[in-house]
């Protein structure tokens, strides 16, 4: 499970690169219940947080970079970014935001794996992420979709030291394989990597990439919500076996996310 009190290569937190900072806010607002906080400033600062029952769930800024899709960023939880940064350009990934430090806050920077796939580090100051995970209305799970599992196991265990188990998906669906973080016990496993064809990668043209999946307590009146405020519904819902239902979404911007409703445990 992902926590509050992440240890290293552990998700840590999201943030959303919105064209419009306000449609985005209303719009996670009423799919997940979120509250939008802009930052210091007023309504016309770019940017704020989001918050579920007052605690800080994600970030939200105005996407500014030229060419750049609307979509939510995982910072990973780093004891030394400027050595994660020397571990991913080993690896063959591209250095995309060299570390900088934010304040006392803590010091990041982002990434792209050798297919194009975007992450980010997130090294902690007096900030060590998120205060609300694996509760509904929160991030529960990561996500990566890609053409080489195999290559994108290699890339993120030289990175982050993961370790994986693989399962087979039901239906002959293929392989999916679990993510655990570097010297973790399995039950705060973390998230998983699916293969899919390129051709199946349409919203980066075929270039892999990271999602998140936020827990909520009725998979189909979230869905309601995300297609009844401008969003649409890549896939589901539908129930998977022993995990839950859920839903591949995109928001009016085509910023990727899943809903899901774990089975009780």
């Amino acid at each position: 499970m992902i926590t509050t009190d992440p240890v290293p290569g552990a998700p840590c937190w999201l943030d959303l690169g919105a064209p419009d900072v306000q449609a985005a806010a209303a719009f996670y607002g009423a799919v997940l219940g979120w509250e939008y906080e802009p930052m210091e400033g007023g309504e016309d600062m770019e940017g704020g947080m989001f918050r579920k029952d007052g605690k800080i769930v994600a970030g939200l800024g105005k996407l500014t970079e030229e060419g750049a899709r609307s979509a939510w960023m995982i910072y990973y939880s780093v004891t030394d970014a400027d050595a994660t940064t020397r571990a991913v350009e080993q690896a063959g990934g591209t250095v995309r935001v060299a570390p900088m430090d934010l304040d006392e806050w803590g010091r990041m920077a982002q990434y792209s794996d050798p297919l194009g796939g975007q992450f980010a580090a997130w090294q902690p100051g007096t900030n060590t992420g998120v205060e609300l995970m694996d509760a509904p209305g929160s991030l529960s799970w990561t996500e990566l979709y890609t053409s080489d599992v195999a290559g994108a196991k290699k890339f993120y265990g030289d990175v982050f030291g993961w370790w994986y188990s693989d399962m087979e998906l039901p239906g002959g669906g293929g392989t999916y394989s679990l993510v655990t973080p570097a010297g973790a016990p399995e039950e705060r496993m973390q998230g998983g990597i699916m293969g899919l064809p390129k051709e199946n990668l349409a919203l980066t043209n075929g270039r892999p990439y990271w999602h998140p999946v936020f827990h909520v307590e009725d998979c189909d009146a979230a869905v309601a919500k995300v297609t009844g405020n401008g969003g649409n519904v890549q896939m589901g819902p539908e129930d998977a076996e022993g995990v839950g239902r859920l839903a591949v979404c995109v928001d009016p911007s085509n910023a990727d996310f899943v809903v899901l409703t774990p089975v009780k445990s």
